[in-house]
């Protein structure tokens, strides 16, 4: 049986987004890319390009940068759906100094009601040093909350590391 919430964890440029899109394709579900990253800058649409090449066809993509819900509770159980990133998510929110612990509540909410399967990845961002400033102290904090909130709630946890999958929770279908 497949896992209705999975969760892909890894660090910047793990692997950990061609792993998911590799286990959403292999589902025989409809595929929907969920993209939460907004585009302010060159370098960003330039990664958004690479990403979408890298996908290739097959996919139905929705870009939300912040409120998820709506988008999950109009999808199907005929459907997969690949949220990529809560990383991004919660970056999105920091800047536009959204309640955050209303805002993970509602997420969590949203994806444990959704009738579609969800893989969602995030980045892991606890092995680093302590940053120097108090925002990056405070998006550390939350992104390492946020990541033991979705895996609490997850099926299956994998860490992604130089490609490589480690599960953490659950197993792999």
């Amino acid at each position: 049986m497949s896992p209705d919430l999975t969760l892909v964890l890894g660090g910047a440029a793990s692997g950990k987004s061609v792993f998911a899109e590799e286990l959403v394709a292999s589902s025989r579900k409809n595929r929907v890319y969920l993209a939460t990253s907004q585009v302010f800058d060159d370098e960003m649409r330039q990664k958004i390009d690479r990403h979408l090449k890298q996908r290739g066809n097959g996919w139905s993509t929705v870009e939300e940068p912040f409120d998820l819900g709506p988008v999950l509770a109009r999808l199907s159980p005929d459907q997969i759906c690949l949220i990529d990133c809560a990383t991004m998510w919660l970056s999105n929110h920091l800047p536009a100094e959204t309640e955050l612990e209303q805002a993970q509540a509602d997420l969590l909410e949203a994806l444990r009601a959704c009738p579609a399967q969800i893989v969602i990845v995030s980045n892991e961002v606890g092995y680093g040093i302590v940053p120097d400033n108090a925002l990056a102290r405070r998006f550390r904090e939350a992104q390492g909350r946020l990541n033991i909130a979705l895996a609490a709630q997850a099926d299956l946890v994998v860490q992604v590391a130089a490609g490589l999958p480690l599960v953490l929770k659950g197993q792999l279908p």
